[in-house]
């Protein structure tokens, strides 16, 4: 039996890719009351909201609405700075916390709805102002710090929902564009400020409803950005191309959209998606939904007409729209209020009003790990390497790796390695594509080699690939280690005359074989980079450093086979799976995550 998941993920740059965090949370602080805002800055997770105490490993101390503590262990800082009601909205630059919210003081000073608190002492700055409404949004950028919300003015000056204030001294700076309703959210580019809420014009432009963008300097309307999202928007995080965005209404929904406010993708739920955030590419949203809708169709109270799966306030998506398995089930009915994702630590923060997380007590925080990306392949951590540049006899091949697994040619009906130039170096043509029985066939053999066994341990394994489209067949194995009727197996093969690539594994039981397929075809007669990862649950395929797909596997998946590893097909018999292209820098590396 073949199982698989068609999920597809995005690299980010160099050979490093996309990967989806753990749904298991990590050890963190718990709060006693809702927790509305998080950001991230270094090691450091920020959080505020309307609790009076955090918890550690069950010791509870004081910490009034606003709080810090260590990214990595969940360890409290010593941060203590208090404000005297609900603090909505955090963002980190320039060595301050920005806060805003409802409170009237922080640690016992005037600061009506926003303030600047030192990052490391938690003492106020000089940032203070009188805000008529409620803030709900802050984000810092350009020298500045903006505010969006229900507001009406700012020390007096008339403000419609937005303001922004210098950030060197504080002062109340001269941007100000407008909108006819409250706005729920803000996101800074190097040249947009994009807002996103509940009104229906921006500086008095008609038609500009719910979410918009404005320049950082002037707040001039970007006309060139027009979507036309069909509810009220809570959240938005940006990307290289564009913004994603959160939105309320019946059921709930998560939607990209291009620079120009086309929209890309849809996924609907059956409550307000309320918070969203992007690590690796991958998209991750919460809220108050309990399932997400297989399509876009909902009808009413947001039920999902067309069938629905499980997924209790939290999600995730990939960039071209698919729903990924990650579904760590939180509880509660507001359920998710916001996220934050950290990319030098490869986690996502969540807060809001659950109490259990995974099925685990995470009361209104909860911290996802688990993704170690990696820049480039090192090659001193490989336990097989092979570039064909160098042999020891006819048909044998050197281990690069220096471990000593030579690769020795097995041939039938004439079939023989063909070397031809690669690069600075060479590499190995396979036997041309054959009907006859007769046909010539070459399978490079590395014999029992036991420590090529990773058991459980994280596996990465890839080769270069150059196959014209006239020689795709059925299926043609690049490496092999092992079977899937015994001791498991792990491989990596081109499939059908598609020409595309794919990644399989079973375990030491049983017979299913997992598969991450790719949806890119490589049989173009081009060179292409193929790796295979295994990373505890899940199991990947990138295809020129850009990650393909992705799909579930049993965390206790164990490989401990004592077939050979083999390259070109798995035997020289009649149906050998023979490869019919030509490989370069086949590699194996194992406990690398």
């Amino acid at each position: 039996m073949i199982t698989g998941l068609a999920t597809v993920l995005v690299a980010v740059g160099g050979t490093a890719f996309a990967e989806i965090v753990s749904s298991r949370p990590a050890t963190s602080p718990s709060f006693n009351g809702p927790v509305y805002a998080v950001a991230y800055h270094g090691d450091t997770v920020y959080v505020g909201g309307n609790f009076t105490t955090a918890s550690v490993n069950g010791r509870a101390e004081q910490r009034t609405r606003l709080a810090a503590f260590d990214a990595n262990t969940g360890a409290l800082r010593d941060w203590k700075p208090a404000a005297d009601a609900n603090v909505r909205a955090l963002a980190v630059g320039d060595g301050v916390v920005y806060a805003a919210g409802d409170f009237d003081t922080v640690n016992g000073e005037p600061r009506d709805a926003v303030a600047g608190i030192g990052e490391t002492d938690g003492q106020v700055t000089q940032l203070r102002h009188t805000v008529v409404g409620q803030p709900n949004a802050i984000a810092a950028g350009h020298g500045r710090i903006y505010l969006g919300g229900r507001i009406t003015s700012v020390d007096g000056q008339p403000r419609r929902n937005l303001a922004a204030f210098t950030a060197a001294d504080g002062t109340l700076d001269a941007w100000a564009p407008t909108t006819d309703d409250t706005v729920n959210a803000l996101a800074v580019t190097d040249d947009r400020v994009y807002l996103g809420g509940s009104f229906h014009r921006t500086n008095d432009v008609r038609s500009t409803l719910r979410l918009t963008a404005v320049d950082p300097d002037t707040g001039v309307l970007d006309r060139s950005f027009a979507p036309k999202p069909v509810s009220q928007v809570f959240a938005l995080a940006t990307h290289a191309d564009g913004v994603y965005a959160a939105l309320g209404g019946q059921g709930g929904r998560a939607v990209s959209y291009t620079r120009e406010g086309q929209t890309r993708w849809t996924r609907v739920f059956d409550g307000d998606a309320q918070a969203i955030t992007q690590l690796s590419e991958v998209i991750y949203v919460g809220g108050h939904f309990d399932k997400a809708c297989t399509t876009t169709n909902n009808g009413v109270r947001g039920i999902c007409t067309d069938g629905s799966v499980v997924r209790g306030k939290l999600a995730a998506i990939d960039r071209e729209g698919n729903l990924l398995e990650w579904a760590p089930q939180a509880n509660g009915i507001v359920g998710t209020r916001q996220l934050a994702a950290s990319a030098r630590l490869a986690s996502v923060s969540a807060v809001g009003d659950f109490t259990q997380v995974d099925g685990m007590s995470r009361k209104r925080y909860a911290e996802f790990t688990g993704v170690m990306p990696r820049t480039e392949r090192a090659a001193t951590d490989d336990v097989a390497a092979y570039n064909f540049d160098t042999t020891i006899a006819d048909g044998t091949f050197d281990d690069g790796s220096g471990h000593g697994h030579l690769l020795r040619a097995v041939t039938r009906n004439g079939g023989a390695p063909r070397m031809v130039p690669h690069g600075s170096g060479q590499a190995l043509s396979f036997p041309a594509k054959c009907a006859d029985e007769s046909c010539p066939r070459l399978v490079l053999q590395a014999g029992d080699t036991p420590d090529l066994n990773p058991g459980t341990r994280p596996l990465r394994y890839g080769a270069g690939v150059l196959l014209p489209p006239s020689e795709t067949g059925g299926g043609e194995n690049i490496l092999q280690k092992g079977y899937s009727n015994g001791g498991g197996q792990y491989k990596l093969q081109v499939d059908g005359r598609s020409g595309k690539p794919s990644c399989g594994i079973s375990d030491r039981t049983g017979t299913t074989v997992y598969v991450a397929r790719s949806r890119t075809s490589v049989a173009d007669g081009r060179w292409h980079s193929l790796e295979c990862r295994r990373t505890g649950p899940t199991l990947a395929i990138v295809v020129d450093d850009r990650l393909e797909t992705v799909t579930a596997v049993p965390d206790t998946l164990s490989v401990e086979t004592s077939q050979p590893f083999t390259v070109g097909g798995k035997g020289v018999g009649q149906n050998n799976d023979q490869f019919h292209g030509t490989l370069d820098d086949v590699w194996v590396q194992i406990g690398i995550g």
